[in-house]
């Protein structure tokens, strides 16, 4: 097992052990022996000096990374400060904000509904929701009075999995809709029936399963699906069906009271690139709702040990923890870009990539410009948090810190830099 360097000191975890030895017995439960030493020990040391590189004054606080290779955690390191200020030292239990990596649990929620019976992924979205039956489509005008025709088809659970349901926040390309769609004040409901009572009524940017946008409400309708199909709080949902069942004893849309020292500071840039304390409740109260209601699209906290627990099952088609979550031909469609499927193909949000049921798929990794693998899966987070499952080289890497990119001087993603020295490391 190669281990970083820390600068943690012997803060102790929730058990009383240091979080070192914490998070190295969470890592091997989740993904088997460890190996005796690490392979190629310097690039590997590439890696732990690129965590030293990125953090610090001027850069981000603290950085957590975990990379799993072939069953065994190759990798496993933190440097830095949970706290701009640099005064309290970031530990590997550390507990962030995952924001959009929240968007692959959900798909896996609604996939378990799938192999259940009580769903499919053409099903139309008004079988659950009635309210979105007939949808309209924006044709012109503007805001206060929009030209609207109806949709040529019905939104499908596969165009919100997709992000080709027309719903889309753009301002720059569709004005119009983007701004009846912030009129919905989606971010101010108060839970997921509410969230979806907002958007019933909100025109599509384009006809379903035409374009791609990236847009966090297809999720949120998700969630509400869930709720309904299940008969549960979505909240309860992933708890019993997912995060209990993988141990994920660390994840949660709020932390609890006595753990919320653990959560990291959420910075942001100011005037000249200084970082400030982001201007969000839960930046201002770590370990609040990050969302007034049970977000699928983004309201879960978790940590590196927890959020590897997920990616492990993923891996390992559908089994973590003992448990088959999902079946192997589940992940397999999970992981297919679906894009290419629709007629004519749907563009993707960049070269060498389509979309899956969740997250991204690598479809050319030569035009993505970074190393890895066709058919690669992963996703990221808004407050810059990252990972990826390559199941072609057995491979899963995380990253986690927590940084909002704004400002005329943002600092830049270190994703690129960092998935590139994983996959030069793994032999």
């Amino acid at each position: 097992m190669h281990s970083t360097a820390t600068t943690t000191g012997t803060t102790a975890s929730p058990a009383g052990r240091s979080p070192a030895r914490w998070l190295l017995a969470v890592l091997l439960a989740a993904a088997c022996a460890a190996p005796a030493g690490a392979r190629d020990d310097d690039r590997w040391q590439r890696l732990d000096a690129f965590l030293q590189d990125t953090t610090g004054p001027g850069r981000f606080p603290g950085a957590v990374a975990v990379v799993q290779h072939q069953g065994r955690v190759v990798f496993h390191g933190h440097r830095g400060h949970a706290d701009s200020a640099g005064t309290r030292p970031l530990r590997e239990d550390s507990i962030f904000r995952i924001y959009s990596m929240t968007k692959p649990v959900t798909s896996v929620a609604v996939l378990m509904l799938m192999e259940e019976g009580r769903l499919s992924l053409d099903d139309p979205l008004s079988r659950y929701l009635p309210a979105f039956a007939d949808r309209q489509v924006v044709v012109g005008g503007d805001p206060a009075h929009p030209r609207l025709a109806p949709s040529p088809r019905a939104i499908t659970l596969r165009h919100l999995l997709t992000h080709t349901s027309g719903l889309a926040a753009d301002p720059a390309a569709h004005p119009v809709a983007s701004g009846l769609l912030d009129a919905a004040g989606v971010d101010d409901a108060t839970s997921l029936q509410d969230v979806a009572a907002r958007l019933a009524n909100v025109p599509l940017a384009d006809a379903p399963g035409t374009h791609f946008h990236y847009e966090g409400s297809n999720t949120e309708l998700l969630a509400r699906v869930v709720e309904v199909v299940s008969g549960q709080p979505f909240a309860r949902f992933l708890q019993q069906r997912i995060l209990d069942p993988l141990a994920m004893h660390d994840t949660g849309f709020e932390v609890p009271v006595a753990q919320r020292g653990r959560v990291v500071e959420l910075p942001t840039s100011g005037d000249g690139g200084r970082l400030r304390l982001a201007d969000t409740a839960s930046a201002r109260t770590p370990g609040v709702r990050l969302k007034g209601y049970d977000s699928g699209a983004g309201g879960l906290y978790s940590t590196a040990a927890d959020y590897l627990r997920f990616a492990h099952m993923l891996l390992d088609g559908g089994r973590g923890n003992g448990r088959q979550l999902l079946s192997r031909k589940t992940i397999d469609l999970m992981m297919a870009d679906q894009l290419g499927g629709f007629a004519p193909a749907v563009a993707s949000q960049g070269p060498g990539e389509g979309f899956g049921l969740g997250g991204y798929v690598v479809t050319e990794p030569a035009a993505r410009g970074r190393l890895g693998s066709a058919g690669q899966f992963g996703w990221s987070g808004a407050a810059s948090t990252y990972f990826t499952i390559d199941r072609s080289e057995q491979l899963v890497a995380i990253l986690m810190l927590q940084y909002l990119p704004a400002g005329d001087r943002p600092l830049a993603s270190p994703s690129t830099r960092f998935y590139n020295l994983v996959y030069q490391a793994i032999p």
